[in-house]
């Protein structure tokens, strides 16, 4: 895993944008790897005092998924805006 410093409120803007990513997956998925933070990962940009994140989702570090995987998006990502303030905003998208 590659090694990266960031600053504390990009940090910030990670986490907030993880928080919001897991509470639109399905409660009745809770504990399942593929709908935990294990199963998901953030890129972190900023411009202008904005930071912007998308989380995709990386069922290939869950037990049991590789190649062929059914039933589930792979290619699944959300993407968030991050205020100054620490206002967040989920990009409204249609995969």
């Amino acid at each position: 895993m590659p090694l990266a410093t960031l600053e504390g409120p990009a940090i910030q803007a990670a986490h907030a944008a993880l928080e919001e990513a897991l509470k639109r997956f399905p409660k009745e998925s809770a504990g399942q790897c593929a709908f935990s933070a294990q199963a998901l990962e953030v890129v972190i940009g900023q411009e202008a005092g904005w930071y912007f994140a998308r989380v995709n989702r990386r069922v290939d570090r869950c037990p049991g998924f590789g190649p062929g995987v059914t039933g589930l998006e792979t290619d699944w990502f959300e993407l968030y805006a991050i205020s100054p303030d620490g206002d967040i905003t989920r990009y409204p998208y249609q995969p």
